[in-house]
């Protein structure tokens, strides 16, 4: 939850790959709150007041999960509202006139999202969210510490200087910093 807060304040492309991981530690935790404040929340440093509020707030995902029927697979609405605004934000950019450098890292990356997709099962999801599974899939290859080659590797560095990219004037934006007219 403090990282969390953090990143979506920062970088908000790593705020939605955290929260993705999450998701992943809540199923592989069988939802379980009692095994979360055992293997996450204990170890934590942070008070015992920052503890209490940490689990609170696994409980509540939890519970929004269930919900919203995410046990499984999938991805919580808070979560796929963050895919909305950044492909608001994409659209938004792509039609200015003043950001020709993110029009041409869009492009660069699009032959990747054309690939990606044709290779996946959901051809139907925002492209956004295409390149958001991609650094995902990659980031949960290199922590098993499986191999990841190296057009694999290039084909991420593109992509995540894209997102990072996208996330600083997403984060501009919400500060009222980014004139698209």
């Amino acid at each position: 939850m403090y990282i969390s807060r953090q990143l979506k304040q920062q970088n908000i492309a790593e705020y939605l790959l955290y929260m993705w991981q999450v998701e992943d530690l809540i199923r592989a935790n069988n939802f379980d709150l009692s095994k979360i404040r055992e293997t996450i929340i204990e170890p934590y440093p942070v008070s015992d007041e920052g503890k209490c509020e940490l689990e609170r707030w696994y409980a509540d995902l939890i519970e929004m999960m269930k919900q919203e029927n995410v046990c499984e697979k999938g991805h919580l609405q808070i979560n796929q509202n963050v895919i909305i605004w950044l492909t608001d934000l994409h659209l938004r950019l792509l039609r200015s006139p003043k950001f020709p450098y993110y029009a041409t890292a869009y492009y660069k990356v699009l032959p990747f999202i054309v690939e990606l997709r044709a290779k996946g099962t959901s051809k139907d999801i925002p492209e956004l969210e295409t390149c958001f599974d991609a650094m995902y899939g990659v980031w949960m290859l290199r922590l098993q510490k499986k191999n990841v080659s190296e057009e694999t590797q290039k084909a991420i560095k593109t992509i995540g200087d894209f997102l990072g990219m996208l996330s600083d004037y997403y984060r501009k934006d919400k500060q009222g910093e980014l004139d698209l007219d």
